[in-house]
């Protein structure tokens, strides 16, 4: 297997669908709230999203590489790593020189976006720059914080740093539609996690499933799928949004029978694949839908 190969799949690019859908409702709710479409600025804005996600992944697979984690992982199409560098381990310093060459990009380009747009942004570049360095050697150390930094890195910080981008300034509406990937995230980790459990568990990570047990997380899990619903069901009703975002609703028609499944089959795997598989769709689903309902109600 080739480097460019290598760090190719260890950007996991399956994956990076989901900044699409985050900067999908990003632009979305700022052109609902008036701001003047650009596919040029979208282009740009979601090219840089693509890129912090890669590198979060990129660093990820280095380091998980390095403590050994991703030799002794249950592997799954959804969790467990890519495999890449255990196939060719002679590409991690690629792999590390490719993350630090894409987090050099992000530097300039945020620099750019607090002079030509607002310094206001710059804290939500700054806790993500943060998350993106601290997460698999530190973060994971801390249980809540660790169940709750995807969903702020997918929800507040990259949607209202992309939102701003498109507007010139924050809103209330972003805000509160931010807390539905910020909910769904966090239970795309979580779920994750499971089959990693053990292999956590031997590298030295203490994740919330170590904190509270796998049955308490499942009720915690449960809890953010159905608060990731009555946030975009408030949301609308507190902002008088227009039924066409009822299609956000769509996505989680698959939401029981995950819950259903998390929490009678957390223990066995075979059984638990098809939540997670469901959980995937939720997350890449919800927020484009969402933000084809804001695109309708606009037209």
């Amino acid at each position: 297997m080739s480097h460019i190969k290598t760090v190719f799949l260890s950007t996991r690019p399956s994956f990076l669908i989901l900044s699409l859908s985050i900067v999908t409702l990003a632009a979305s709710i700022a052109h609902f709230e008036g701001a003047v479409w650009h596919w040029s600025l979208f282009l740009i804005t979601l090219l840089a999203a693509v890129l912090s996600h890669a590198a979060v992944n990129l660093l990820n697979e280095y380091q998980d590489n390095l403590s050994g984690l991703d030799f002794i992982t249950h592997k799954t199409p959804f969790s467990g790593g890519s495999g890449s560098l255990q196939q060719n381990p002679q590409a991690a310093k690629s792999v590390l020189n490719t993350f630090k060459f894409i987090m050099v990009i992000l530097f300039v380009v945020g620099l750019y976006i607090v002079y030509a747009i607002g310094w206001q942004i710059l804290p939500l570049g700054i806790l993500g720059i943060v998350l993106v360095i601290f997460y698999t050697n530190t973060i994971t150390q801390y249980p809540w914080l660790c169940l709750i930094s995807p969903g702020l890195a997918f929800g507040p910080i990259m949607l209202l740093g992309c939102y701003f981008v498109f507007s010139g300034h924050f809103s209330l509406l972003a805000l509160a539609l931010s807390m539905v990937p910020f909910f769904l995230v966090n239970n795309l980790l979580l779920l994750n996690q499971v089959p990693d459990l053990q292999a956590d568990k031997k590298v030295g990570r203490f994740n919330i499933l170590m904190k509270v047990g796998v049955k308490q997380s499942m009720y915690i899990f449960s809890l953010f799928e159905l608060l990731a619903l009555f946030t975009l069901i408030l949301s609308m009703i507190y902002f008088d949004l227009p039924d066409t975002l009822l299609l956000g609703g769509i996505g989680f028609i698959l939401a029981l029978p995950m819950i259903i499944i998390a929490l009678t089959h957390y223990q066995q795997l075979d059984k638990l694949m098809p939540a997670l598989t469901m959980n995937v769709i939720i997350n890449l689903l919800t927020p484009m839908l969402i933000a084809v309902g804001l695109w309708l109600a606009k037209t």
